[in-house]
């Protein structure tokens, strides 16, 4: 229904003005939605004295105002044409004017915008009176009711549901994950393991539960109109960031493509690279210059080396890798590291180098500074030795390559490791008897070898005595120990039977009685004559 404008539609004009000439039809419009009830209804503009703003929050005061008066009807929407501008009315009473450059946002004729605008703001009234009546207000609060309930359901359903995860990962994985933390000698320990498992079930859980909860507020929120609002708010402040999250995700994803691509390639080469070593190390490919045991260090450099150029070629496709606070983090983590893995570093060149200029192998005997053990495990890192106390001693590898290492084990096998003992006897003594008894208890101790035969070196003239060192070949450096004090005491044994007299330590003067031990007093208790039938062979 179409009338002629009333006089007091002046006030109105004048509060919502038509703008002051044209704008440039390249500049923005400024818009701002009529909101009623958290229903959008249009948009309008606004001039400098009135801004779009605080135009739309006039209008929907007034849409508010008229709904709220049961006396009038929405079936009582006109207009009222009047020159340039087209004003829509309630009755007798104003609710908002439309013009011609309010037509040209949404690019219609100012006769289409204004019924289009009078039907929407009479649903919006109808809708306004409808919601707020007693009935589907009950039933909203049923509703209301009804979903917290569903809520407090649904948060035990999953509280319970993890904790029935939890019971099926410790069911099948318990033992797997304690016997990684063995195999890997505790580097990787099973409780660090479980508490990374069980932070991932607790943040499912709390997403289900957030996400739960939203859904719950959401939907009781918007039951109310008054509430409606909020309801969108709380969307927006949810949804907005995932929408964000999405149109990224969409816009990276060509090269997301890119890098799983790279990352299937890469694995797919190291996996070939890995076969590769594996056979060289077993022995199936052969490498001419090539140690067996080069295999797997060589192995860890070449995977390191394509994980590098691997990184290189990845580092422009990574999401956000061209923005100032990736660089800004890049270059933090570059200079911490650099700082922080001088050392490691330095004990990772000495691994290499340790194991590339053959100094021992695990199983070696060795001497490393003051310390003898057997080499249990070379790392890049670090090498263990068990001592012969039955002591594992963690040693770097950089100590290593600045000091000097002793190998028992390298030469003994081929050519044998010469065992040696000493013993000051006194001028009185023919040095050839020393020499022949030396050789005696060389011959006697087992682990010795016959050949190459055992040789005596006469190390000085000293002033109480001459120091014999009595030489023999030995096979196994493991048993060094062992055969070393045998020889000992196959020494001590001859210089009693043939008594002759062991002057070290010194001393000046004689005791009456010569210090030798006769041979009725050779198994004297606690010792047990557990070689006698060895000697009396001999």
């Amino acid at each position: 229904m179409v009338t002629a404008a009333p006089t007091w539609s002046a006030a109105v004009v004048a509060g919502e003005g038509p703008p002051a000439g044209e704008a440039h039809p390249d500049a923005e419009i400024v818009t701002a939605p009529v909101v009623v009830d958290g229903r959008v209804l249009l948009r309008v503009r606004g001039v400098t004295s009135f801004p779009a703003a605080d135009r739309a929050a006039a209008i929907a005061d007034r849409i508010e105002r008229l709904a709220s008066d049961p006396a009038l009807s929405a079936s009582q929407i006109h207009v009222a044409e009047a020159g340039d501008h087209t004003a829509i009315l309630l009755g007798d009473r104003p609710i908002m004017v439309l013009f011609d450059a309010d037509a040209r946002i949404e690019r219609v004729e100012r006769e289409e915008l204004v019924e289009a605008t009078a039907k929407r703001i009479g649903v919006a009234i109808a809708e306004y009176r409808h919601e707020r009546s007693r009935a589907v207000l009950l039933r909203h609060a049923v509703e209301a009711a009804a979903a917290v309930l569903a809520l407090a359901v649904v948060v035990a359903l999953v509280i319970w549901l993890t904790r029935r995860l939890n019971g099926l990962l410790e069911k099948h994985f318990r033992n797997r994950i304690s016997s990684l933390g063995i195999q890997s000698f505790q580097i990787v320990r099973a409780e660090r393991i479980w508490y990374v498992l069980g932070a991932v079930v607790s943040a499912l859980r709390l997403l289900a539960i957030v996400v739960a909860t939203v859904a719950c507020l959401d939907f009781v929120l918007n039951g109310f109109p008054w509430t409606r609002g909020f309801a969108r708010e709380l969307t927006g402040v949810v949804v907005r960031p995932l929408i964000t999250m999405g149109e990224a995700l969409l816009a990276y994803l060509p090269d997301l493509v890119f890098l799983v691509i790279l990352a299937l390639v890469v694995r797919f080469i190291l996996r070939l690279i890995r076969v590769f070593f594996n056979a060289v190390a077993h022995g199936s490919v052969t490498l001419e210059n090539f140690e067996v045991e080069w295999a797997w260090p060589t192995y860890k450099l070449v995977r390191v080396t394509v994980l590098i150029f691997a990184v290189i070629i990845a580092y422009p496709y990574i999401p956000g890798s061209d923005s100032a606070a990736f660089k800004g983090v890049s270059l933090l983590v570059g200079v911490v590291v650099s700082l922080g893995s001088s050392s490691v570093i330095a004990n990772l060149i000495a691994g290499l180098m340790i194991t590339y200029r053959r100094a021992f192998k695990v199983g070696d005997r060795v001497m490393i500074g003051d310390v003898v053990g057997d080499v249990v495990e070379v790392r890049l890192q670090v090498t263990h030795l068990r001592t012969l106390k039955n002591e594992e001693v963690t040693i770097a590898n950089s100590l290593i390559l600045n000091g000097y290492v002793v190998n028992y084990s390298s030469l003994a096998e081929e050519h044998g490791l010469i065992l040696h003992g000493t013993v000051g006897i006194g001028y009185d003594t023919p040095w050839r008897q020393v020499e022949a008894m030396l050789l005696i208890a060389a011959r006697r101790t087992p682990g010795l070898l016959a050949e190459p035969s055992p040789f005596v070196l006469y190390k000085g003239l000293g002033d109480f005595c001459i120091t014999y060192e009595i030489n023999a070949y030995c096979r196994d450096a493991r048993t060094m120990q062992n055969v070393n004090a045998e020889l000992q005491r196959n020494i001590l044994d001859v210089f009693n039977e043939y008594a002759v007299q062991i002057m070290t330590p010194n001393y000046e003067t004689d005791t009456p009685q010569p210090k030798l031990v006769g041979k009725d007093q050779w198994y004297v208790a606690p010792a047990e004559p557990e070689r006698a039938a060895a000697a009396v062979a001999k």
